[in-house]
């Protein structure tokens, strides 16, 4: 995945694993009811062994600051190599709502990529018929 900005992507609880004790990390099972089970916690992002494990998929990402300011910093004329004051040219504060919604396209281009090398098709009811074809199909 590319998105401008972005400079680190992460699952669950992503470079925080390397400062915490194995024992702080792992997201242990508990028996349940009727021979099932359930964790109570999820750091591993909803990911084992690079395949999904069934808990809630969390992606971290972090963003560089925007590169321009309220308050210009000082900057060179590149031209003249002579000191001048920085333009201000754009007047979002933030750009985060904004990368959230290009982070979740990018997330589900990268999800779906897999499931139409299974399931692909030339139209959504050629692979709608592959998805209900399949044994393990949860729409069987």
């Amino acid at each position: 995945m590319s998105i401008h900005a972005i400079k680190s992507v992460g699952l669950g609880m992503a470079e925080e694993v390397a400062d915490r004790m194995g024992s702080e990390v792992h997201d242990r099972i508990y028996p349940a009811g009727q021979g099932g089970v359930v964790r109570n916690s999820n750091n591993a992002g909803g990911t084992e062994g690079g395949m999904t494990n069934g808990e809630p998929l969390r992606i971290r990402a972090t963003m560089k600051p925007l590169s321009t300011l309220g308050r210009p910093l000082q900057s060179v004329n590149l031209q003249t190599g002579e000191p001048v004051v920085a333009l201000r040219e754009r007047s979002d504060v933030c750009a985060v709502p904004a990368a959230a919604v290009v982070g979740e396209a990018m997330a589900l281009l990268a999800l779906m990529n897999p499931f139409l090398e299974k399931f692909g098709g030339d139209s959504i009811e050629e692979i709608r018929a592959h998805v209900n074809a399949s044994p393990a199909s949860p729409c069987r």
